[in-house]
């Protein structure tokens, strides 16, 4: 694959095809890691912490059958 650096305000930039980015799992807005290694560019996905959502839709929003549990009369100094 062949792409071109263009400008980008005041900086450059370089665009990959949708076809490209779905293959390797990346998504518009993700971030990616860029290391140099022997005069080579290489990007990596970045690993990210999924918010409760994220991981509750994983799990079609079910994520256990808890139900509140009693713990009995206040004993001692408690304050709930």
């Amino acid at each position: 694959m062949i792409t071109q650096v263009k400008a980008w305000g005041n900086g450059q930039g370089v665009r990959f095809s949708k076809e490209l980015l779905d293959t390797i799992g990346v998504r518009v807005d993700e971030f990616l890691d860029v290391q140099i290694k022997d005069g080579s560019i290489i990007l990596s996905k970045t690993f990210k912490h999924k918010t409760l959502e994220e991981r509750t839709a994983e799990f079609q929003g079910k994520i256990g059958s808890y139900e509140e549990f009693s713990w009995g009369e206040l004993e001692g100094r408690e304050q709930w």
